[in-house]
């Protein structure tokens, strides 16, 4: 069959409206299409509705504005923005935090035929929830969701022809939930005082938001990627959109990407009907090079979508062939034992490149492992850790509360972030809680635990690619003495030295109590004989304890207590935090206020200077 309109070089026609062309992946996007995109970022109006009269009378319609601000931004950084040019009778707290967002858009050139384009709505982030009105018209997302409830994902609309109009209106409702069953992550905002102490809240329009023509019958831009690194096999996901059923082919195709040479062509011929459809197939990639932090090897897969006329539709993106497995007292990538030598990150109100810059500085400091908290990273951020050779370990953002709504959300937004990453070889490891956040009974309640032993079951099976905590920090289930975790993880806040090595000891052997501020395991009784990785999963915040900070008294005492770390069997620990009031990282200029390599392992050197009065000297094995 011939192939009507095939591209074969990653996202080389791909332009805005101006008609300039961009670097690749310039949208916060998992995988690229080859088509034009209207960028809608820049000046909106704005409307705060902090009585929810809106949906009422309809705003979506015709509304005041407060003003202009600009998009992406935050919820927090509009109002204070809003406030400062408000009346003093309008300052006071909101009593539901309701902002309307709406600008104008000229109707864009079609790219390609009429009969087989449409126009797509694509939010990078935004929520919480969020719905969005095209001239008056609500929407629906391809979930056919209304609202959107997620803050770390991207999601679509398609725009029926019979909304459009030469000039059009598009209006955004965002309704920034306090509710506790809902809300995720540690933080609190400074301006409506509504959420729990730990950070600034950065929510609402966090990324770009996009105008791109597709074809009707497509691939859409998520793609999952399964390896089997002992014979090269590797299994893609991809998630077909039809709105006419009808015999396909799908085709796969995978290029190197320094030399742009074939190394597999494959064809799958599929019967779809019309809808959204989930496919997984299996790619035979000879003599394929490993990802790995010392080499982050990727590949380029060109995936097509071709019906009867030969007309094809097509997806790129990058991906590397890798292995992660828990065994014995180890962890091992690629069948080969690794230390995770790691960061705690939370990016916050960063911009992308501030962000970019971190993730560099990260590399600097000698950590070949972020552990990314309570937070979803700009799609970005995944390609530029598999280019740098960084893996990533990820946690769901979790709700404030432990009932059967908060459940629903916290697997809803679990899913959302699976279908966006899951072809990054760089993300290695899940945390389903951290701290008991959200499961806060997880020690009382058996339908707490199982909850989180079903999902954790569920991740063995459909992302076998990844490894999975079950509560990060303590409180890990037992069942029967199985742990439902592939990682045994304590987190220890001291700056004792005695205190420190006191409790390293008791970990090593097996004591999981009073090692962290709580019980390590809950449930059925577990003995632990090495059978599973330790990790140290976060230590550090020595400025809480008076600890001075950006000196050198202050990193010879973190290469201390790293090098007593490396005295023990454990499988890796993390350090935290990266940035924030004693990271490691300036938050603006990426420059590190530490020694470069500070926390590699192998690059940990003697230590003259004195901790608590004691001599300090070195530890290393």
């Amino acid at each position: 069959m011939e192939t009507k309109h095939p591209m074969t070089r990653f996202t080389p026609n791909r332009l805005p409206a101006d008609g300039m062309p961009q670097a690749d992946n310039q949208l916060a996007e998992a995988a690229s299409l080859p088509n034009n995109y209207l960028l809608l970022d820049g000046e909106w109006r704005f409307t705060l509705d902090p009585y929810d009269r809106g949906l009422h009378d309809l705003w979506c319609i015709n509304h005041p504005s407060d003003g202009t601000v600009q998009w992406p931004g935050s919820i927090e950084a509009h109002i204070r923005h809003v406030r400062g040019n408000m009346s003093p009778g309008k300052k006071e707290r909101p009593v539901k935090v309701v902002i309307w967002y709406e600008r104008d858009f000229n109707l864009p050139t079609r790219n390609g035929a009429t009969d087989h384009s449409i126009f797509q709505l694509t939010f990078g982030a935004c929520g919480y929830p969020t719905r969005v009105w095209l001239n008056g018209h609500l929407l629906r997302t391809l979930e056919d969701e209304d609202p959107h409830c997620g803050s770390y994902a991207s999601f679509s609309y398609e725009l029926p022809d019979q909304y459009l109009r030469p000039l059009n209106r598009l209006t955004v409702r965002i309704a920034d939930v306090t509710d506790a069953d809902i809300r995720c992550g540690e933080q609190e905002s400074h301006v409506y005082k509504q959420g729990v102490k730990w950070y600034q809240t950065y929510t609402g329009v966090v990324q770009s938001v996009w105008l791109e023509t597709v074809d009707r019958n497509r691939l859409r831009s998520r793609l999952g990627v399964v390896s089997v690194v002992e014979d090269r096999l590797v299994r893609f996901s991809v998630t077909t959109r039809i709105h006419d059923p009808g015999h396909y082919l799908l085709r796969l195709q995978v290029f190197d990407v320094e030399s742009d040479q074939q190394l597999a062509n494959s064809d799958f011929p599929l019967r779809l009907e019309a809808g959204q459809k989930q496919q997984r197939v299996v790619v035979d990639v000879d003599h394929a090079r490993l990802w790995s932090p010392q080499s982050p090897t990727r590949y380029r897969l060109v995936a097509q979508l071709i019906d009867h006329t030969g007309y094809a539709t097509q997806v790129e993106t990058l991906f590397g062939l890798r292995k992660i497995e828990a065994r014995g007292r180890y962890v091992y990538l690629n069948n080969e034992p690794v230390y995770l030598d790691g960061i705690v990150y939370r990016p916050g109100g960063a911009t992308l490149d501030e962000m970019q810059r971190h993730m560099r500085a990260i590399k600097e400091l000698g950590c070949n492992l972020v552990r990314v908290h309570m937070a979803g990273l700009d799609p970005r951020l995944y390609n530029l850790a598999d280019e740098l050779g960084l893996l990533l370990w990820v946690e769901v953002p979790a709700p404030l509360v432990s009932t059967e709504l908060s459940r629903q959300h916290h697997k809803a937004e679990l899913l959302r972030m699976l279908s966006l990453i899951g072809s990054h070889p760089s993300v290695v490891i899940w945390s389903l809680y951290n701290e008991d956040q959200g499961a806060q009974d997880i020690a009382a309640n058996a339908q707490t635990r199982q909850y989180i032993m079903d999902l954790y079951h569920f991740m063995q099976l459909a992302h076998p690619q990844f490894l999975v905590v079950d509560n990060d920090g303590w409180h890990h289930i037992s069942y029967e003495g199985r742990l439902k975790s592939d990682l045994l993880t304590a987190h220890v806040h001291t700056s004792d030295p005695d205190q420190w090595r006191t409790i390293l000891n008791r970990l090593e052997t097996g004591e999981f109590v009073q090692v962290a501020n709580h019980p390590l395991v809950v449930g059925d009784p577990f003995f632990y004989r090495r059978q599973v990785p330790l990790i140290v999963s976060e230590w550090g915040g020595f400025v809480y304890n008076n600890w001075p900070t950006h000196s050198a008294s202050y990193a010879d005492q973190i290469r201390w207590f790293k090098q007593v770390l490396r005295q023990h069997t454990f499988a890796g620990d993390i350090y935290r935090p990266a940035i924030d009031s004693n990271g490691l990282i300036d938050p603006q200029t990426g420059a590190l206020t530490v020694p470069a390599g500070l926390l590699e392992s192998s690059g940990s050197q003697p230590i003259t200077s004195k901790i608590n009065g004691g001599e300090v000297s070195d530890l290393r094995r």
